[in-house]
């Protein structure tokens, strides 16, 4: 019992108290602070608000994202794409402040498909979006060798489950 002194217990008192205050301290910013971002990730209908300058009609896009926390990497596929084809994931991007931007490649044939057309070279894009709402989006796209920004609208898409899919064989 001869450790047992004044001093000992006193150390050991404060160590102990000021483990705990910083615990809480660190506990009450964490709770304040630091948010989870928003669930972004799944597939999502374009509506483009123009036609390009050499298209009749767009074809329907649907932009398949994957996130990431904050980060998240995406394709934009025409809506008709077989179910069963997994495509290349070519734009990455982030979430910030309600903002989401990507950049990447993407083939021009998606966005109008010409028949007559030989040359399948990606082109680079650029997306900004803006969250509206659960589950919608506006933003505008910009591709290299197309000279319009092309506005467009966002709806999230209801998700199918795999386990369909998987039945299904």
């Amino acid at each position: 019992m001869n450790h047992l002194n004044v001093k000992s217990l006193t150390f050991y008192g404060v160590a102990i108290g000021s483990v705990l205050l910083l615990f809480k301290t660190v506990t009450a910013y964490g709770e304040n602070n630091l948010k989870a971002p928003p669930v972004i990730d799944g597939r999502y209908r374009l509506t483009l608000d123009t036609n390009l300058p050499s298209c009749e009609k767009a074809d329907s896009l649907v932009l398949n994202m994957q996130q990431s926390g904050i980060y998240l990497n995406a394709s934009l596929l025409p809506v008709n794409l077989n179910a069963d084809t997994e495509p290349q994931l070519s734009l990455t991007g982030i979430l910030e402040n309600q903002q989401v931007s990507f950049s990447g490649k993407v083939d021009p044939e998606i966005l109008c498909h010409h028949s007559n057309s030989q040359n399948h070279v990606s082109q680079s894009a650029t997306m900004q979006m803006q969250l509206i709402g659960q589950g919608n989006m506006t933003g505008q796209l910009t591709v290299d060798g197309i000279p319009q920004t092309i506005k467009f609208t966002a709806t999230k898409q209801p998700t199918q489950e795999k386990s369909q899919k998987l039945n299904s064989h």
